[in-house]
């Protein structure tokens, strides 16, 4: 009997659809190096539930950059990625927190406004249950 066990590999996806398969660790900034323009991604495959409505399962899958200095692992797919794709991918992210930063302003200061109207309308009534004295005249009797 034999050793029957296939060797992982560390799986570079290109951009034209080719596979690379190293099967030792190789830093990102080597494989960056020899693909002058790409960067280096982490590609995970993340199932999640079925969906209530019978549509089966829904895959996602997420794409991390990886800094230079980090090691491609055994058994790990990583993607190369044009910097023209991370430029884009860094804007979209950033918009989609300033949109999302916006909305929390907009809903704090539609809070704030409700909050005002009420401290404001509480001040009104209070004005006007204003305490009087209710004193009525009394008549003095001429000496």
């Amino acid at each position: 009997m034999g050793n029957c066990q296939a060797p992982e590999a560390v799986v570079i996806q290109h951009p034209g659809g080719r596979e690379e398969q190293l099967y030792w660790p190789m830093s990102a900034a080597d494989v960056m190096k020899s693909n002058p323009g790409y960067h280096v991604a982490l590609v995970t495959l993340c199932v999640s539930e079925e969906r209530g409505d019978g549509g089966g399962v829904v895959r996602l899958t997420r794409v991390r950059l990886l800094k230079p200095k980090d090691v491609l692992l055994l058994g790990q797919v990583y993607r190369l990625v044009t910097s023209q794709e991370v430029t884009m991918a860094l804007r979209a992210r950033k918009q989609e927190k300033l949109n999302k930063c916006q909305q929390h302003r907009t809903n704090d200061q539609v809070a704030k406004q409700e909050r005002d109207r009420q401290r404001s309308g509480m001040q009104m009534a209070a004005r006007a249950r204003q305490w009087r004295p209710s004193l009525q005249s009394i008549a003095e009797a001429a000496s």
